[in-house]
């Protein structure tokens, strides 16, 4: 089920905490919700799950609106907020019992359902604990079964993996890649890891602003600008190597590396490479190139440029 979002602001007094932003987000696809804290974010998704009514502009999920039929999108959200709300003297299966009555699912195929979600979240070996026995991991899992228990159409995940060890945040990560297959999936984190290696697309939000949108990895591309390349040539002097790299149309500038003499760092002039010219080089000087790497701005690079602002 698609969501979108069209010219939506939100207004507190003389605050646009939501300020005039679009987007559409398609069924199967994984998105990253980036900003830094104030941005919006939260704002928006309580907006997009009916929490509150935007001040202007418009949400449809699927063909329904917001504004006129907000309990048919409740029925087709799972949403799992940042504070997991969970009542920790409930055992895990009584407690998913609880929310599938809540949600209104026929009481005969509830067993069923709470079955699958135990298999479905890893929760087998704790499924008959209270929950407040249970580690930060495994409440993260019980949080995400109780958001689909119901089997929603849309997910909705507020910093899911906040507070997690590494190898839980791997597992947590993992899950929602697999849900991601089948639904549309909102993942809100300060994590720019988690962007890389979990969502398919990011928006970046800033003071209110929509400041970027598209894959990961075409928003480091454009940030990147010209190449930069990290190359160590051996066999030559490394005052003649660096000047007849800088001799290279392809090359805006080097750098000579003061603790590896024979180490530089080239800067592209254009949009055009310079691997090729630079191995020309070394070959037209019997010079061997031991490594050349390009260098890549991470999600992290991205992130601060565009909202350091």
């Amino acid at each position: 089920m698609n969501i979108s979002v069209e010219n939506l602001t939100k207004t507190y007094g003389p605050q646009n905490a939501v300020d005039d932003i679009s987007f559409t987000v398609n069924t199967g696809e994984i998105l990253g919700f980036l900003g830094p804290n104030g941005a919006g974010k939260t704002t928006t998704m309580k907006i997009i799950t009916c929490y509150m009514a935007p001040s202007q502009g418009s949400v449809r999920v699927g063909d329904y609106s917001i504004g006129e039929h907000a309990d048919e999108i409740k029925k087709r959200i799972g949403y799992l907020p940042e504070h997991n709300p969970l009542y920790k003297d409930m055992p895990v299966i009584e407690y998913l019992e609880f929310v599938a009555k809540l949600q209104g699912l026929a009481k005969s195929g509830i067993p069923q359902r709470i079955k699958k979600m135990v298999q479905l979240c890893g929760l087998d070996l704790e499924k008959h604990k209270k929950i407040g026995e249970l580690s930060k991991g495994y409440r993260q899992r019980v949080g995400l079964a109780q958001a689909l228990i119901h089997d929603p159409e849309i997910l909705i995940l507020d910093e899911p993996t906040t507070g997690l060890d590494p190898n839980q945040i791997v597992e947590i990560r993992n899950l929602i890649k697999e849900i991601g297959s089948e639904k549309t999936v909102i993942l809100s984190t300060h994590l720019m890891q988690e962007v890389e290696a979990t969502c398919s697309r990011a928006i970046i939000i800033s003071k209110g602003k929509l400041v970027a949108d598209g894959a990961p990895s075409t928003l480091q591309k454009q940030a990147q600008g010209s190449e930069v390349l990290k190359v160590t040539i051996e066999d030559g002097v490394p005052e003649d190597i660096y000047n007849k790299l800088q001799q290279l149309a392809t090359v805006k500038s080097v750098d000579l590396d003061p603790k590896r003499s024979n180490h530089f760092i080239i800067a592209g002039n254009s949009e055009l490479s310079s691997k090729r010219g630079v191995f020309q080089l070394c070959v037209q000087n019997n010079w061997v190139i031991t490594e050349m790497i390009p260098v890549e701005k991470s999600m992290e690079d991205v992130f601060r440029n565009l909202t350091l602002n």
